[in-house]
C-alpha cells in the first residue's frame, strides 16, 4: 500500500520515469505539477501530480488528433 502523499522533485522523477533535468524542462515550458514549498522544499502532492498526469493525456490526445 502506497502511503506517499507528496513527492520531492527527485522522487517525483523516479516515479514518473524521467530526469530531473527534464523536470526542470517541463518547469521552464510551464507544463510541470504544481508545487509547494514547505521549510525550504519544493514538494509535489499526490493529488497534483494525478492531475498533472491527467493533463499530459489530455495534451497527447489533442496532439495525436
Amino acid at each position: 500500500m502506497d502511503t506517499t502523499q507528496a513527492y520531492t522533485v527527485p522522487e517525483f522523477c523516479q516515479a514518473h520515469r524521467f530526469s530531473k533535468a527534464f523536470y526542470y524542462l517541463l518547469k521552464q515550458r510551464g507544463i510541470a505539477p504544481r508545487e509547494m514549498h514547505i521549510g525550504g522544499r519544493r514538494l509535489i502532492s499526490k493529488e497534483a501530480a494525478a492531475e498533472w498526469r491527467r493533463e499530459r493525456e489530455l495534451a497527447s490526445e489533442t496532439e495525436a488528433a
